[in-house]
Order: structure tokens, then C-alpha cells, then sequence
């Protein structure tokens, strides 16, 4: 019995099997609302955005629609004190932010995520 015989009957052989130029490993996104899916190829090759391009596509889906894609939740930022707040995808961004209100102002920020339980930052003791 040779390796042909023991091998999956479902699966090509060896010589059939696609190159790499045949498989398109583009990623894709969706959005329920809008009732659509793009690939990322533009962010990959126009934007070269690279590692970024699912960031990138979901902050201009959110500029353009007002909602961002399935899958992508947003870490807010809010003053406790005054009306500044941010949204950021991530959550060292929101941290960052709220920690420099929180020093600047001496105000103290809210940070919620989806579901999960607020944090809240407050300004450094002088």
C-alpha cells in the first residue's frame, strides 16, 4: 500500500493541490445593518495599512455610516465631571486618554467596554 492509498479520498493529490496564488486569504468583514461584507483589499494594497486594515476599515465604516461593523466594540471614555468623552478601539488608547484628562483636569473618567463592568480612573495624589 502506498502513500495515495492511505491518503483522504475527499482531498486532491499532492499535484492538484492550489498554489499560492490561488488562494485568497484576503480578509473580510461584515456589517448586519448594512446587509453587506467587504474584503480588505483595498486597506491591505491602496492604504497598505498592513496589520491595521480591519482598524482602519471599521473606523471609516463608523465615519461614513455612523455605526461600526459587526464584531468591533469600542472602549468609551467618559469625563465624570465635564462633557469630554472619547471612543477609541482600544483600550490602551481609552486609558491613555482618560488618564491624561484625569492629570490635566484632576476630573475623574469612566471607562466601559460593551458589557463589562466600568473602570474609573482618577487623578494622580500631588
Amino acid at each position: 500500500m502506498d502513500d495515495r492509498d492511505r491518503r483522504d479520498p475527499d482531498r486532491p493529490p499532492r499535484d492538484d493541490a492550489p498554489g499560492p496564488d490561488e488562494i485568497d486569504d484576503t480578509p473580510t468583514i461584515t456589517c448586519e445593518r448594512c446587509d453587506r461584507a467587504w474584503d480588505l483589499e483595498y486597506e491591505l494594497t491602496e492604504l497598505a495599512v498592513g496589520n491595521q486594515a480591519i482598524q482602519q476599515f471599521a473606523l471609516d465604516h463608523h465615519r461614513h455610516t455612523g455605526h461600526y461593523p459587526d464584531g468591533i466594540a469600542t472602549w468609551q471614555a467618559s469625563c465624570r465631571q465635564c462633557p469630554e468623552t472619547v471612543e477609541r478601539l482600544e483600550e490602551s488608547a481609552a486609558k491613555r486618554w482618560a488618564e491624561t484628562h484625569a492629570r490635566h483636569t484632576r476630573h475623574s473618567v469612566a471607562i466601559e467596554h460593551g458589557e463589562d463592568e466600568q473602570t474609573v480612573v482618577t487623578a494622580p495624589e500631588e
